[in-house]
Protein backbone atom coordinates (compact mmCIF):
# COMPACT_ATOMS: atom_id res chain seq x y z
CA UNK A 1 0.00 0.00 0.00
CA UNK A 2 1.56 3.32 -1.09
CA UNK A 3 1.45 6.45 1.05
CA UNK A 4 -1.54 7.93 -0.81
CA UNK A 5 -3.60 4.77 -0.36
CA UNK A 6 -2.60 4.59 3.30
CA UNK A 7 -3.65 8.19 4.01
CA UNK A 8 -6.88 7.71 2.07
CA UNK A 9 -7.68 4.55 4.04
CA UNK A 10 -6.95 6.18 7.42
CA UNK A 11 -9.12 9.23 6.74
CA UNK A 12 -11.83 7.07 5.19
CA UNK A 13 -11.85 4.86 8.28
CA UNK A 14 -11.98 7.91 10.53
CA UNK A 15 -14.90 9.42 8.65
CA UNK A 16 -16.78 6.13 8.66
CA UNK A 17 -16.21 5.71 12.40
CA UNK A 18 -17.54 9.22 13.06
CA UNK A 19 -20.69 9.04 10.96
CA UNK A 20 -21.59 5.47 11.93
CA UNK A 21 -21.55 6.45 15.62
CA UNK A 22 -23.39 9.78 15.42
CA UNK A 23 -26.64 8.51 16.94
CA UNK A 24 -24.83 7.02 19.92
CA UNK A 25 -22.78 10.20 20.36
CA UNK A 26 -25.94 12.33 20.45
CA UNK A 27 -27.51 10.19 23.17
CA UNK A 28 -24.20 10.17 25.08
CA UNK A 29 -24.10 13.97 24.91
CA UNK A 30 -27.61 14.21 26.32
CA UNK A 31 -26.73 11.89 29.21
CA UNK A 32 -23.55 13.87 29.89
CA UNK A 33 -25.62 17.03 30.43
CA UNK A 34 -26.96 15.37 33.59
CA UNK A 35 -23.43 14.84 34.95
CA UNK A 36 -20.96 17.09 36.75
CA UNK A 37 -18.08 18.75 34.80
CA UNK A 38 -15.49 16.54 36.52
CA UNK A 39 -17.33 13.39 35.38
CA UNK A 40 -17.59 14.72 31.81
CA UNK A 41 -13.83 15.33 31.74
CA UNK A 42 -13.24 11.82 33.06
CA UNK A 43 -15.44 10.42 30.28
CA UNK A 44 -13.41 12.30 27.66
CA UNK A 45 -10.00 11.17 28.96
CA UNK A 46 -10.31 7.71 30.53
CA UNK A 47 -13.45 6.78 28.65
CA UNK A 48 -11.61 7.59 25.46
CA UNK A 49 -8.82 5.20 26.45
CA UNK A 50 -11.23 2.30 26.98
CA UNK A 51 -13.35 3.13 23.92
CA UNK A 52 -10.43 3.46 21.52
CA UNK A 53 -7.63 1.24 22.77
CA UNK A 54 -9.59 -1.54 24.43
CA UNK A 55 -12.83 -1.92 22.47
CA UNK A 56 -11.83 -0.75 18.98
CA UNK A 57 -8.35 -2.20 19.45
CA UNK A 58 -9.34 -5.57 20.88
CA UNK A 59 -12.04 -6.48 18.35
CA UNK A 60 -9.81 -6.38 15.23
CA UNK A 61 -7.11 -8.33 17.06
CA UNK A 62 -9.62 -10.98 18.12
CA UNK A 63 -10.72 -11.27 14.50
CA UNK A 64 -7.09 -11.73 13.40
CA UNK A 65 -6.67 -14.40 16.07
CA UNK A 66 -9.76 -16.25 14.76
CA UNK A 67 -8.28 -16.14 11.25
CA UNK A 68 -4.85 -17.31 12.47
CA UNK A 69 -5.59 -19.46 15.56
CA UNK A 70 -2.34 -21.41 15.28
CA UNK A 71 -0.46 -18.31 16.44
CA UNK A 72 -2.40 -18.00 19.68
CA UNK A 73 -3.89 -14.76 20.98
CA UNK A 74 -0.55 -13.23 22.04
CA UNK A 75 1.13 -14.36 18.82
CA UNK A 76 -1.63 -12.90 16.68
CA UNK A 77 -1.31 -9.61 18.59
CA UNK A 78 2.44 -9.39 18.01
CA UNK A 79 2.24 -10.61 14.42
CA UNK A 80 -0.36 -7.97 13.56
CA UNK A 81 2.27 -5.28 14.11
CA UNK A 82 5.13 -7.11 12.42
CA UNK A 83 6.03 -8.20 8.91
CA UNK A 84 5.16 -11.83 9.65
CA UNK A 85 4.46 -13.22 6.19
CA UNK A 86 2.86 -16.39 7.57
CA UNK A 87 0.16 -14.40 9.36
CA UNK A 88 -0.28 -12.16 6.32
CA UNK A 89 -0.92 -15.23 4.15
CA UNK A 90 -3.31 -16.71 6.73
CA UNK A 91 -5.27 -13.47 6.91
CA UNK A 92 -5.37 -13.21 3.13
CA UNK A 93 -6.59 -16.79 2.81
CA UNK A 94 -9.25 -16.33 5.51
CA UNK A 95 -10.33 -12.88 4.31
CA UNK A 96 -13.30 -14.06 2.18
CA UNK A 97 -14.88 -15.74 5.21
CA UNK A 98 -14.49 -12.60 7.33
CA UNK A 99 -15.68 -10.30 4.54
CA UNK A 100 -18.77 -12.42 3.89
CA UNK A 101 -19.94 -12.41 7.51
CA UNK A 102 -19.19 -8.71 7.98
CA UNK A 103 -20.75 -7.78 4.66
CA UNK A 104 -24.03 -9.57 5.40
CA UNK A 105 -24.14 -7.91 8.83
CA UNK A 106 -23.74 -4.45 7.31
CA UNK A 107 -26.23 -5.01 4.48
CA UNK A 108 -28.84 -6.20 6.98
CA UNK A 109 -28.09 -3.12 9.08
CA UNK A 110 -28.87 -0.85 6.12
CA UNK A 111 -32.12 -2.58 5.23
CA UNK A 112 -33.31 -2.46 8.83
CA UNK A 113 -32.71 1.28 8.80
CA UNK A 114 -34.41 2.00 5.50
CA UNK A 115 -37.45 -0.19 6.21
CA UNK A 116 -38.03 0.18 9.95
CA UNK A 117 -36.16 3.03 11.60
CA UNK A 118 -37.35 6.65 11.87
CA UNK A 119 -35.37 8.99 9.63
CA UNK A 120 -35.21 12.29 7.79
CA UNK A 121 -36.10 11.39 4.22
CA UNK A 122 -33.14 12.39 2.07
CA UNK A 123 -33.80 10.59 -1.22
CA UNK A 124 -36.92 9.88 -3.31
CA UNK A 125 -38.43 6.53 -2.41
CA UNK A 126 -37.29 6.42 1.23
CA UNK A 127 -40.73 7.38 2.54
CA UNK A 128 -42.40 4.70 0.38
CA UNK A 129 -39.93 2.02 1.50
CA UNK A 130 -40.46 2.83 5.16
CA UNK A 131 -44.21 2.53 4.63
CA UNK A 132 -43.57 -1.08 3.53
CA UNK A 133 -41.64 -1.87 6.71
CA UNK A 134 -43.07 -5.36 7.11
CA UNK A 135 -41.15 -6.36 3.97
CA UNK A 136 -37.81 -5.99 5.77
CA UNK A 137 -37.84 -9.61 6.88
CA UNK A 138 -38.75 -10.87 3.41
CA UNK A 139 -36.04 -8.80 1.73
CA UNK A 140 -33.20 -9.84 4.05
CA UNK A 141 -34.34 -13.47 3.91
CA UNK A 142 -34.19 -13.43 0.11
CA UNK A 143 -30.75 -11.77 0.20
CA UNK A 144 -29.48 -14.37 2.67
CA UNK A 145 -30.88 -17.24 0.58
CA UNK A 146 -29.17 -15.88 -2.56
CA UNK A 147 -25.83 -15.33 -0.83
CA UNK A 148 -25.92 -18.80 0.75
CA UNK A 149 -26.77 -20.39 -2.62
CA UNK A 150 -23.82 -18.75 -4.37
CA UNK A 151 -21.60 -19.41 -1.35
CA UNK A 152 -22.35 -23.14 -1.45
CA UNK A 153 -21.39 -23.25 -5.12
CA UNK A 154 -17.94 -21.84 -4.30
CA UNK A 155 -17.00 -22.76 -0.72
CA UNK A 156 -19.45 -24.06 1.91
CA UNK A 157 -17.64 -22.04 4.57
CA UNK A 158 -18.76 -18.85 2.79
CA UNK A 159 -22.39 -19.90 3.13
CA UNK A 160 -21.84 -20.63 6.83
CA UNK A 161 -20.17 -17.24 7.29
CA UNK A 162 -23.18 -15.52 5.71
CA UNK A 163 -25.50 -17.28 8.17
CA UNK A 164 -23.21 -16.27 11.06
CA UNK A 165 -23.31 -12.65 9.86
CA UNK A 166 -27.11 -12.63 9.77
CA UNK A 167 -27.30 -14.32 13.20
CA UNK A 168 -24.87 -11.76 14.64
CA UNK A 169 -27.02 -8.95 13.25
CA UNK A 170 -30.20 -10.09 14.97
CA UNK A 171 -28.45 -10.85 18.27
CA UNK A 172 -26.54 -7.58 18.39
CA UNK A 173 -29.50 -5.57 17.17
CA UNK A 174 -31.62 -6.94 20.01
CA UNK A 175 -28.99 -5.90 22.55
CA UNK A 176 -28.66 -2.53 20.84
CA UNK A 177 -32.38 -1.77 21.03
CA UNK A 178 -32.36 -2.52 24.74
CA UNK A 179 -29.20 -0.43 25.17
CA UNK A 180 -30.77 2.58 23.44
CA UNK A 181 -33.82 2.44 25.69
CA UNK A 182 -31.67 2.03 28.80
CA UNK A 183 -29.36 4.87 27.75
CA UNK A 184 -32.26 7.28 27.35
CA UNK A 185 -33.56 6.26 30.77
CA UNK A 186 -30.21 7.23 32.29
CA UNK A 187 -31.16 10.89 31.92
CA UNK A 188 -33.98 10.49 34.42
CA UNK A 189 -32.35 7.99 36.74
CA UNK A 190 -30.76 8.56 40.12
CA UNK A 191 -27.56 6.73 39.19
CA UNK A 192 -24.22 8.21 40.21
CA UNK A 193 -22.00 9.83 37.58
CA UNK A 194 -19.50 6.95 37.78
CA UNK A 195 -22.25 4.41 37.19
CA UNK A 196 -23.49 6.38 34.19
CA UNK A 197 -20.01 6.53 32.68
CA UNK A 198 -19.49 2.80 33.09
CA UNK A 199 -22.87 2.13 31.51
CA UNK A 200 -22.09 4.46 28.60
CA UNK A 201 -18.84 2.60 27.98
CA UNK A 202 -20.62 -0.76 27.83
CA UNK A 203 -23.15 0.65 25.36
CA UNK A 204 -20.37 2.24 23.30
CA UNK A 205 -18.80 -1.21 22.94
CA UNK A 206 -22.04 -2.48 21.42
CA UNK A 207 -22.17 0.37 18.91
CA UNK A 208 -18.49 0.02 17.93
CA UNK A 209 -19.09 -3.26 16.07
CA UNK A 210 -20.35 -1.53 12.89
CA UNK A 211 -17.20 0.53 12.57
CA UNK A 212 -14.88 -2.42 13.24
CA UNK A 213 -16.58 -4.72 10.73
CA UNK A 214 -16.85 -1.98 8.10
CA UNK A 215 -13.15 -1.24 8.53
CA UNK A 216 -12.22 -4.49 6.81
CA UNK A 217 -13.78 -3.14 3.61
CA UNK A 218 -10.99 -0.53 3.65
CA UNK A 219 -8.03 -2.73 4.56
CA UNK A 220 -7.02 -6.00 6.22
CA UNK A 221 -4.13 -4.29 8.03
CA UNK A 222 -4.86 -4.14 11.77
CA UNK A 223 -2.47 -1.20 12.48
CA UNK A 224 -4.20 0.92 9.83
CA UNK A 225 -7.63 -0.05 11.20
CA UNK A 226 -6.54 0.88 14.73
CA UNK A 227 -5.15 4.20 13.53
CA UNK A 228 -8.19 5.15 11.45
CA UNK A 229 -10.84 4.00 13.93
CA UNK A 230 -8.89 5.46 16.84
CA UNK A 231 -8.63 8.86 15.16
CA UNK A 232 -12.33 8.82 14.34
CA UNK A 233 -13.27 7.85 17.91
CA UNK A 234 -11.13 10.69 19.33
CA UNK A 235 -12.79 13.27 17.06
CA UNK A 236 -16.24 11.90 17.83
CA UNK A 237 -15.64 11.92 21.58
CA UNK A 238 -14.51 15.55 21.37
CA UNK A 239 -17.64 16.45 19.38
CA UNK A 240 -19.73 14.68 22.00
CA UNK A 241 -18.34 16.94 24.69
CA UNK A 242 -18.16 20.26 22.87
CA UNK A 243 -20.25 20.60 19.74
CA UNK A 244 -22.85 17.86 19.38
CA UNK A 245 -25.68 20.40 19.19
CA UNK A 246 -24.34 21.66 15.87
CA UNK A 247 -23.95 18.14 14.52
CA UNK A 248 -27.61 17.41 15.31
CA UNK A 249 -28.63 20.20 12.94
CA UNK A 250 -27.21 18.33 9.95
CA UNK A 251 -30.33 16.30 9.27
CA UNK A 252 -29.02 13.85 6.68
CA UNK A 253 -25.67 12.73 8.10
CA UNK A 254 -27.30 9.54 9.34
CA UNK A 255 -28.48 8.87 5.77
CA UNK A 256 -24.91 9.24 4.57
CA UNK A 257 -23.73 6.78 7.20
CA UNK A 258 -26.31 4.17 6.27
CA UNK A 259 -25.76 4.38 2.50
CA UNK A 260 -22.03 4.09 3.17
CA UNK A 261 -22.75 0.97 5.20
CA UNK A 262 -24.73 -0.47 2.27
CA UNK A 263 -21.88 0.17 -0.18
CA UNK A 264 -19.20 -1.16 2.18
CA UNK A 265 -21.22 -4.29 2.98
CA UNK A 266 -21.82 -4.91 -0.73
CA UNK A 267 -18.11 -4.49 -1.48
CA UNK A 268 -17.23 -7.00 1.24
CA UNK A 269 -19.68 -9.59 -0.14
CA UNK A 270 -18.50 -9.12 -3.72
CA UNK A 271 -14.87 -9.33 -2.60
CA UNK A 272 -15.57 -12.57 -0.74
CA UNK A 273 -16.89 -14.07 -3.99
CA UNK A 274 -13.60 -13.22 -5.73
CA UNK A 275 -14.50 -9.91 -7.36
CA UNK A 276 -11.47 -8.06 -5.99
CA UNK A 277 -12.24 -4.36 -5.69
CA UNK A 278 -9.33 -1.89 -5.27
CA UNK A 279 -8.86 -0.66 -1.70
CA UNK A 280 -9.24 2.98 -2.75
CA UNK A 281 -12.86 2.39 -3.80
CA UNK A 282 -14.17 2.11 -0.20
CA UNK A 283 -12.78 5.42 1.11
CA UNK A 284 -13.67 7.28 -2.11
CA UNK A 285 -17.25 5.99 -1.94
CA UNK A 286 -17.47 6.91 1.75
CA UNK A 287 -16.21 10.46 1.15
CA UNK A 288 -18.53 10.89 -1.84
CA UNK A 289 -21.68 9.61 -0.13
CA UNK A 290 -21.09 11.47 3.13
CA UNK A 291 -20.11 14.61 1.21
CA UNK A 292 -23.36 14.50 -0.77
CA UNK A 293 -25.54 14.20 2.33
CA UNK A 294 -23.46 16.81 4.16
CA UNK A 295 -24.15 19.32 1.39
CA UNK A 296 -27.81 18.29 1.38
CA UNK A 297 -27.92 18.92 5.14
CA UNK A 298 -26.37 22.37 4.69
CA UNK A 299 -28.96 23.24 2.07
CA UNK A 300 -31.76 22.14 4.39
CA UNK A 301 -30.20 24.14 7.24
CA UNK A 302 -30.05 27.24 5.02
CA UNK A 303 -33.73 26.87 4.10
CA UNK A 304 -34.72 26.49 7.76
CA UNK A 305 -32.73 29.59 8.76
CA UNK A 306 -34.55 31.67 6.12
CA UNK A 307 -37.96 30.80 7.56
Amino acid sequence: MNIFSLVLAVFGLSLFEIISSIDNAIINAEVLTTMKPKARRWFLIWGLFSGVFIVRGLLPLLIVWVMAPSKGLAGAFLASFSADQEVAHLIEASAPVLLMGGGVFLVFLFFHWIFLEPKNFGLPGERFIQAQGVWFYAVVSIILAGVVWFGLSQRPILAFSAVVGSTAFFIIHGFRQQAELAEKNLMNSGMSDISKILYLEVIDATFSIDGVLGAFAFTLSVPIILLGNGLGAIVLRQLTISNIGRIKKFLFLKNGAMYSILFLGSIMILDSFGLHIPHWVSPVLTFSVVGYFFLKSKQALALISKK
